[in-house]
């Protein structure tokens, strides 16, 4: 049955979805023209707010590219890459491969999400070398596997509110990670996620006549060529010494960082920790940078797209927007129906918020109260927030661009089958939150 649905849908967006460049821009147009017609915004306010705040993620943005180079750096080493072979070679049909690539992506996610951006892509990649499979089918279900990033160990908004000292502290204290990433609920949700999602994945594998394949020889990286050294300079290049010298303090550093001052995981971190083993897997400065030529490609979306959904959440904020769409849908619940509403509402924000962190800044505010009214768990409605912002980034192409910048595809490629994913996944979710 999910294959009869997927095919319809697969062709709607194929159709319908415009680039993800054109997409942030009609989120832009209706942004603005929303804080106008309902917050009763001047076109001149409205246009400060955008401006104002168009460059508030460039932090943000460059950690999203590095998230993209560095990964793509890692994966493209030697050793890495035979590691992905051999991983691959599990499957043996391209319904294995659906399957494994999406178990893959979901337990990397739980632990980091840039992390399972990037290894989710990359080892889709391998296995399209090795099986024969719908290849916009497969990047799909690495990127399906994400959804899971918000209920697991580096989600923001569980962690914010078990920081001491947070923004809503005064309010509802802080909350361990006990009440929230390892509750029963929540637990029970990804458990039934990672049964749930690759099992909906492999079921949504078109027949043979309705797939899409692709070259393997496409995929296929440059051989590694023996160098004949001509010049001082060339032995720099070339210099595996020179290499460790920068790569292996660099590790030492991360085990300082994990081991003795007892650091956690964040995105400068994975980076970091990217960077450096690329480097030494490398061994050599010239075989890094030939990598670098290659990874750079991919992340031209990145650079033009984020400061666009900058712009978009100054307005969704500041124009009281946000703020506005949250509070009719909570008006809407009860006692046993706000962590459903709060997990629309968080669905349909991030649409035009997609920030985790910057999204329970703007909808804490209207969920807490409402909580405390309706006398609702507030570990539970926090966590109804992060699985809304997790859930809707399968149809919001923000967080597909480093899948797509590795891969090689175009976001209408994919979101037909993240479509359906949507849908079933939302049923889940919603369930746990509700009723468990």
């Amino acid at each position: 049955m999910l294959k009869v649905i997927s095919r319809p849908a697969v062709k709607l967006v194929e159709r319908y979805l415009p680039d993800p460049y054109i997409f942030v821009l009609l989120l832009t147009v209706i942004a603005a023209a929303a804080a106008i017609a309902v917050e009763r915004q001047t076109p001149l306010a409205v246009l400060r707010f955008w401006g104002d705040g168009f460059w508030n993620l460039l932090t943000f943005s460059m950690q999203m590219l590095l998230v993209l180079v560095t990964g793509y750096m890692l994966a493209s080493s030697p050793p890495v890459k035979r590691l992905l072979r051999r991983l691959a070679g599990l499957a043996n049909n391209a319904g294995a491969a659906i399957v494994l690539v999406t178990l893959v992506s979901l337990a990397a996610s739980w632990i980091n999400w840039g992390f399972g951006l990037v290894v989710g892509a990359l080892f889709a990649k391998e296995l399209a070398k090795q099986i024969r499979v719908d290849y916009r089918l497969l990047v799909a279900s690495a990127y399906s596997g994400f959804i899971v990033w918000h209920g697991g160990l580096a989600g923001s908004v569980p962690l914010t509110i078990a920081t001491e000292g947070h923004f809503s502290v005064e309010q509802i204290g802080v909350i361990g990670t006990s009440e929230t990433i390892f509750s029963l609920f929540n637990l029970a949700i990804v458990v039934a996620l990672f049964v749930a999602v690759p099992l909906f994945n492999r079921l949504m594998l078109p027949d043979e006549k309705d797939s899409v394949f692709i070259d393997p020889s496409l995929l296929e990286d440059d051989e590694e060529r023996r160098v004949r050294i001509t010049r001082p300079a060339e032995r720099l290049e070339n210099s595996m010494t020179l290499a460790w010298l920068v790569g292996i303090p660099g590790l030492l550093f991360l085990v300082d960082h994990f081991v003795l001052q007892g650091g956690g995981l964040n995105l400068n971190v994975v980076n970091f920790l990217f960077l450096f083993l690329a480097i030494v897997l490398h061994r050599t400065p010239r075989s890094l940078l030939e990598s670098l030529q290659e990874a750079i490609k991919g992340g031209a979306g990145i650079v033009i797209q984020f400061p666009f959904y900058a712009g978009i959440m100054a307005i969704m904020v500041q124009s009281g927007l946000a703020e506005t769409l949250s509070q009719a849908l909570v008006s809407l619940a009860t006692e046993t129906t706000l962590p459903f509403w709060t997990f629309i509402s968080a669905g349909i924000v991030n649409i035009f918020v997609p920030s985790g962190g910057g999204q329970w800044a703007v909808q804490a505010p209207v969920m807490l109260p409402a909580a405390e009214a309706l006398g609702v768990d507030v570990p539970r409605v926090a966590m109804a927030v992060a699985w809304g912002d997790a859930w809707t980034n399968l149809l919001q192409p923000f967080w597909a661009l480093p899948v797509l910048g590795i891969a090689g595809l175009k976001a209408k490629d994919i979101m037909g089958f993240c479509l359906v994913q949507l849908l079933l996944t939302g049923i889940i979710i919603a369930v746990g939150l509700t009723w468990l």
